[in-house]
């Protein structure tokens, strides 16, 4: 049970940031005015795009899901800083699901992707080669 729920739990936040890079791809405007509104530039959305979209598909697959989760939770943490506009109380919202996301990929980080990944597989050959 408990690794079919790592992989549901995989799932629901890769979701997340796969949904995040189709957005920016479909209406890069929004993100673009983050970006401008903390003096960034606009030329970080691609490369905030394409982390979204490969580190979704990683977690999805259970691939380097430790160093992968642990990435994106300081994704989270650092995006976090455009949604802090106590005037509004839907970025404050935001805001605070960055961090509970950062939470999640942490726990992926510490525990692993569990048995349903790319990661398990990798480990059990790992230990076929060993012995």
């Amino acid at each position: 049970m408990a690794d079919l729920a790592t992989l549901v739990g995989r799932i629901l936040i890769a979701l997340l940031f796969l949904g995040g890079g189709v957005q920016k791809i479909s209406d890069p405007e929004p993100a673009r005015a983050l970006l401008a509104m903390r003096g960034l530039p606009e030329a970080l959305l691609w490369p905030a795009l394409a982390f979204n979209l490969a580190a979704g598909l990683a977690l999805i697959l259970g691939w380097r899901t430790g160093p992968v989760a642990a990435l994106l939770a300081a994704y989270c943490a650092v995006t976090s800083w455009f949604h802090w506009q106590p005037e509004d109380p839907w970025q404050i919202t935001i805001f605070v699901k960055n961090w509970a996301i950062a939470g999640g990929c942490l726990v992926l980080a510490a525990h692993g992707a569990g048995r349903f990944a790319l990661d398990a597989r990798r480990q059990r050959g790992q230990g076929a080669r060993a012995s």
